[in-house]
């Protein structure tokens, strides 16, 4: 077994303030001066004047000196006539961070008029290139997505102590660092606290820990960086389940939320949330269905769909393709 000094109990992450009135004022004020600047660059790249901008997005050059100033918090069909008018895409002008480069700006047109299964292809090679971690240091790292029900902690536990691994939670390691409750995080930082949270604790299991088996939360997969850095440093393997059995599951774990609403309309949004998940969990490197299985098949499967010498090769060449 791979011993570790207890790296959960060192210091914690750094939390986000709860938000506040006076600094949502002040970040709101300071977001509209950047957008109202962006406009303005943008404008003066193309050598357009204030009065072809109003002329060709309909809106008012008083309006458009407004927001360029940082004081006209615009509304999103009026912004979607601007950008049309400029011609860029609105995340442009929207985005947080740091302006973006050119390069980067023509790199990101280029990626985008390609087909779909060129921009997957591109990927990987960009993650080959540049993002490519250790392949040996990655067969020890196991990560196991999917909704919750479908088999992630019970499973994950069971191999991690078969190949002789820690089994960690994301979702715990989160509670430990944070000395806060999933719940409370959410209520004090939002959704935004809380991914941020995941992404600073999944890096600090990554630098802790040489081997794991890791359960991820089942939203994991729709924060794209977070998410990214997972599939290039981890070998993951998708639990997959009928929605009946992720729903009969999670009653049985104690929650009966589902019982207590509307259980059609439960099922139906349940049905939604797999639906919009799917293609992100297929990314995965491996795909195991939980379901018409018992747990001793489920785990034996599992076990055999753990990544050794002879068998990541040939997942690693079916992400590629």
């Amino acid at each position: 077994m791979h011993e570790n000094p207890n790296p959960l109990t060192s210091a914690s992450p750094d939390l986000p303030n709860p938000p506040s009135a006076g600094e949502t004022g002040i970040e709101s004020t300071l977001y509209l001066q950047l957008l109202g600047r962006r406009v303005r660059e943008a404008r003066a790249r193309r050598g357009m004047s204030r009065r072809i901008l109003s002329r060709d997005s309909n809106v008012s050059e008083r309006y458009l000196a407004q927001l360029e100033s940082g004081h006209g918090n615009i509304s999103i069909l009026l912004l979607r006539q601007i950008v049309k008018a400029l011609d860029l895409p609105v995340y442009e002008l929207l985005h947080d961070g740091p302006e973006q480069s050119g390069e980067l700006r023509n790199t990101v047109q280029f990626l985008e008029k390609l087909p779909p299964a060129k921009i997957s292809h591109a990927r990987e090679i960009l993650l080959r290139e540049f993002a490519a971690s250790d392949s040996a240091a990655r067969r020890q790292r196991i990560a196991i997505v999917g909704l919750r029900g479908a088999g992630k902690s019970t499973l994950g536990s069971l191999v991690a102590k078969h190949l002789g691994m820690p089994f960690l939670e994301l979702d715990r390691v989160i509670e430990e660092r944070s000395g806060l409750g999933l719940s409370i995080i959410f209520d004090l930082y939002g959704q935004s606290g809380f991914r941020r949270l995941e992404r600073e604790c999944l890096d600090h299991v990554l630098q802790s820990y040489p081997a794991f088996v890791l359960a991820t939360g089942g939203s994991l997969v729709s924060e794209a960086a977070t998410y990214e850095r997972l599939l290039a440093e981890c070998f993951t393997i998708w639990l997959r389940a009928t929605p009946e059995d992720h729903m009969q599951r999670v009653i049985a774990q104690g929650d009966t939320r589902p019982m207590s609403e509307n259980r059609g309309a439960a099922m139906s949004e349940l049905k939604s949330i797999l639906s919009v998940r799917e293609p992100l969990y297929r990314r995965a490197d491996a795909t195991l269905e939980t379901s018409f299985k018992s747990q001793q098949e489920a785990f034996q499967e599992l076990v055999r769909a753990t990544p050794t010498q002879s068998n990541l090769g040939s997942a690693e060449e079916h992400r590629s393709k």
